[in-house]
C-alpha cells in the first residue's frame, strides 16, 4: 500500500492555491479567444481582450487574477490503495490553504461564523470534498470560489411532472436574474438528479469539466448545446454590458433519483473558472 504523507498534501495544496489564483487554463482562454472573435457586440470584443490581457499578466507576474481569491473548494480523489501518514488528513488540506494563502499574498475571504461574520485570517476551513476510488493515486482539484458568481447559485425540488421544460426554465431565469454581478461570460455547471446536497455538488463538478467538452449522453450534450444559445439570446453579454456572448459552456451532469423527485441545482462560475489540479 502506497503511503502520502500530511507534508505532501499540505505542499500540494499550497501550490494549486497559488497556481489556481494567478494562472488560467488553456480551456478557458481558448474559449474566451474564441469568443472574442464570435462577439458581435465592439464594446463585447473589447471587454473580453481586456481580460485576456489580464490572464496573462496575472500568468506572468503570479499576481492574482482577481481582487477575489475565493473559499477554497477542493475536490479530493483517494486511492483506496493509498494510506495517509499523519493525524488528520483534512487538516492537511487546511494547511495547505493557510501556506498558500499566506504565501500567494491572496486575500482571505472566510469569516468564522456566517452570522457574526469574523474573518478566520488564514481563508480556512476550506470546503472539502471526499471520493473514495480504485486504485493508488491521490487527485487533488482546488477550485477557488468568488461569490459574486457563488451567489447567483439555485436550487430546485421539481415534481417529476413539471419536466425537462421546467429545468431548462430554471437555468435560463437563474442566467437572466443573476445579470452582470457573477461577471460574464459565464461558466454554469447544472446538476441534476441525486438529493437536495447530491445535485449542487454535481453542478459544482460539472464546472471543472473541460470547456470545450460536451456530456458523453447526447440527450445531455443537446441540453448543453440549447441551453448554451439560449443563454447567449438573453443579450447580457461580457460585464453585462450587452453583446452575444453571455456564457462560454454549459455543463450537465446527472445522477440517479428517487422516482418522486427531480432535484435541479444551477452553480455559475465568472470567466475565469479558476481551478488547478494534480495527481500524486
Amino acid at each position: 500500500m502506497r503511503r502520502i504523507t500530511f507534508e505532501q498534501i499540505a505542499c500540494a495544496v499550497e501550490k494549486l492555491c497559488i497556481e489556481a489564483n494567478t494562472i488560467i487554463g488553456d480551456d478557458v482562454n481558448n474559449a474566451l479567444k474564441r469568443a472574442c472573435n464570435q462577439e458581435a457586440s465592439s464594446l463585447g470584443q473589447s471587454i473580453i481582450q481586456k481580460i485576456l490581457e489580464n490572464n496573462d499578466i496575472a500568468a506572468r507576474e503570479s499576481v492574482p487574477i482577481c481582487q477575489d481569491t475565493g473559499m477554497a473548494v477542493i475536490f479530493v480523489d483517494w486511492g483506496q490503495d493509498v494510506r495517509f501518514e499523519g493525524s488528520d488528513i483534512k487538516e492537511a488540506i487546511h494547511e495547505g490553504v493557510r501556506r498558500g494563502y499566506d504565501k500567494g499574498y491572496l486575500r482571505k475571504s472566510v469569516v468564522q461564523d456566517p452570522l457574526e461574520r469574523i474573518n478566520t485570517g488564514d481563508n480556512t476551513p476550506a470546503v472539502i470534498h471526499f471520493d473514495l476510488v480504485p486504485g493508488d493515486k491521490v487527485h487533488i482539484l482546488v477550485a477557488p470560489k468568488g461569490f459574486g458568481s457563488e451567489n447567483m447559485s439555485a436550487l430546485k425540488m421539481f415534481k417529476p411532472s413539471e419536466g425537462i421544460e421546467a429545468v431548462k426554465k430554471l437555468v435560463i431565469d437563474t442566467v437572466d436574474n443573476a445579470g452582470s454581478n457573477p461577471c460574464p461570460p459565464i461558466v454554469i455547471g447544472v446538476g441534476i438528479g441525486g438529493t437536495m446536497e447530491k445535485s449542487a455538488i454535481l453542478a459544482k463538478k460539472a464546472l471543472m469539466r473541460t470547456i470545450g467538452t460536451s456530456n458523453p449522453k447526447p440527450h445531455l450534450a443537446a441540453l448543453e448545446k440549447e441551453l448554451l444559445e439560449k443563454i447567449n439570446g438573453l443579450g447580457i453579454g461580457p460585464q453585462g454590458l450587452g453583446g452575444t456572448t453571455t456564457a462560454l459552456a454549459v455543463h450537465v451532469e446527472t445522477y440517479p433519483t428517487h422516482i418522486a423527485g427531480l432535484p435541479v441545482a444551477v452553480n455559475i462560475n465568472c470567466h475565469v473558472t479558476r481551478h488547478a489540479e494534480v495527481e500524486l
